[in-house]
């Protein structure tokens, strides 16, 4: 019992270290000159996935809930935290897409999904591909759940501290405020009491399992070919939405026409959505399909960042150098999972 809980402190240190990594650092945000930035994040970051996952599975949910409450990570940290959601003046997203309701629409669009992706979902699923005998049991004790939820609460005020140098002297509405906090609460209420368990299935199975004699059977992508699409996807929605190349507005459209991306990115995402809850139903899905998930779209989002975020020579070639290195720690796990 001793060495179980130790993992499980281990594996949960392992989450809150790699989820600012994924979530920022191989996006090129921060460039690694400004690495040490992560250490004002892993507080927010981190313990926020940890307290997202020990939710999850002491509630016995799945990754619908995780992605809701990732959703809810979003707003506490983009509207709560940096209140970028509303802010006219920080990082001139509001110059993107027409604010809709006092909210950077275009921004909101790609950030909150993101988050509920890039911040959640990827960085749990990759510490439970590692330690895969934990994978269906919480990481923590009562105590560690407690901590987890009073370092977040603290490394959200950090943030929020950190964000008067950017953006000095804006604060959202009350009102405003207010509505992200009751979104935090319908979303969370939503992904604990609603939102469906999966079955109780152990964490390896048979290769192949026999089909209903009435029941036509499904055939899951393969690998390299889910790896593809979830880059696609990725690149996609990070490109529909974010300017880069010197644009203004998504996708590098004008005017009215900012409609176009947005819509698409929605439409991509749905379309992603609808494809892998397909797959992941089947049972011929296994561990080296979820790690190609993964790995497609952990790779098209660093090569994303080298396009969109490096500021010169320099870091856009030490991005790409830790997108090999990423790439290198991918394929040994996948030597380990297969």
């Amino acid at each position: 019992m001793v060495t179980s809980r130790a993992r499980g402190r281990w594996a949960a240190l392992l989450l809150a270290g790699l989820t600012p990594v994924v979530a920022e650092l191989t996006l090129g945000n921060p460039p690694l000159r400004q690495a040490w930035l992560l250490l004002l994040w892993v507080p927010i970051y981190g313990a926020g996935t940890v307290l997202i996952r020990e939710l999850a599975r002491r509630t016995g949910r799945g990754w619908l809930a995780i992605l809701l409450l990732g959703a809810a990570y979003g707003i506490v940290e983009e509207g709560l935290a940096l209140q970028a959601l509303t802010s006219p003046t920080i990082y001139g997203v509001a110059d993107w897409a027409p604010r809709i309701l006092g909210l950077n629409s275009a921004y909101t669009e790609l950030n909150i999904p993101y988050h509920a992706v890039f911040s959640v979902a990827l960085p749990i699923l990759l510490v439970d591909l590692i330690v895969p005998d934990l994978r269906h049991r919480p990481y923590l004790g009562r105590t560690g759940l407690v901590v987890a939820g009073v370092v977040f609460v603290l490394g959200a005020l950090l943030l929020r501290w950190t964000t008067a140098f950017i953006d000095p002297g804006y604060q959202a509405p009350p009102a405003m405020l207010a509505a992200f906090a009751l979104a935090i609460a319908a979303l969370a209420v939503l992904a604990l009491r609603f939102t469906p368990r999966p079955p109780d299935v152990p964490a390896t199975t048979p290769e192949t399992t026999p089909a209903s004699p009435d029941t036509p059977p499904r055939t899951t992508p393969t690998p390299p070919v889910v790896a593809c699409l979830a880059g696609v996807a990725a690149f996609g929605y990070l490109a529909l939405l974010f300017p880069f190349g010197g644009a203004q507005h998504p996708a590098f459209t004008q005017g009215g026409w900012v409609a176009v991306p947005m819509v698409a990115a929605a439409l991509l995402a749905v379309a992603a959505g609808v494809l892998l809850r397909r797959w992941t139903a089947n049972d011929g899905w296994r561990d080296r399909h979820s790690l190609a998930l993964t790995g497609g779209a952990l790779v098209a989002h660093t090569v994303f960042g080298v396009i969109a975020n490096g500021e010169n020579t320099t870091d856009r070639l030490s991005l790409s150098a830790l997108g090999l290195i990423m790439i290198v720690l991918l394929a040994l796990l996948a030597r380990r999972t297969r």
